[in-house]
Parts: structure tokens; C-alpha cells; sequence
């Protein structure tokens, strides 16, 4: 007996939808030494899932994605002027291309 796997169904994500997956490239210094690595880190929205950012990076950057790890990342309770607030949630994306892919993160500065 099989099941459909219902992950595979949203793999074909449009440019415009893509557009809101990826929200922005991280450029720390842990990011720069991964890209040794041929890694790229991306913020992305808290509701996607792997196969949607692979399609995503896909289509935006004409390059082929060999694994996606994902980082969810919970903000932080602070106190802001002593008023108990909360800082946004984060969720990161560490995409692995394949060999002789790129992206040039510099090119749009």
C-alpha cells in the first residue's frame, strides 16, 4: 500500500509566490564561511516547507539545489522600556548547491 506524498504537489511554486518565500539573503560571518562550502543562507517565511524554498531558489536564481536545511529560530521575551515584549520568530534556510552553481549575493549592492 502507498501514499501519495502531498509535499511534492506544491514543488511547482510561480515567481511571484517564489518572491514571498524568500524574503532576503543573510550575509554574517558564519554565512560568508559557509559559501566556501557552496552554502547560501536565505530568510524565508515562517510557513514554507523544503521542497517549496528549493523551488523557490530554483526559479529566482536559475541554479540547481542540491539540499535545503532549515533553522527555525524563536524570538526572544525581552523587556522594552520595562514592558514584557517578544522579538519576531525567524526562520532560516541553508540552501547546498550543486557543483559549478553560484549565486552572487553582491551583485545587486
Amino acid at each position: 500500500m502507498t501514499f501519495p506524498n502531498k509535499l511534492k504537489n506544491n514543488a511547482n511554486v510561480d515567481l511571484n509566490k517564489s518572491y514571498q518565500i524568500i524574503l532576503n539573503p543573510i550575509v554574517t560571518e558564519k554565512a560568508t564561511k559557509l559559501s566556501e562550502f557552496n552554502k547560501v543562507v536565505f530568510a524565508v517565511s515562517i510557513s514554507s516547507n523544503k521542497i517549496e524554498i528549493k523551488s523557490a531558489i530554483e526559479k529566482i536564481f536559475s541554479v540547481k539545489v542540491s539540499s535545503v536545511n532549515i533553522i527555525n529560530i524563536n524570538g526572544k521575551k525581552k523587556k522594552f522600556k520595562g514592558i514584557l515584549g517578544k522579538r519576531n520568530d525567524l526562520k532560516k534556510a541553508i540552501v547546498t548547491l550543486e557543483k559549478g552553481n553560484s549565486i552572487d549575493l553582491s551583485a545587486g549592492v
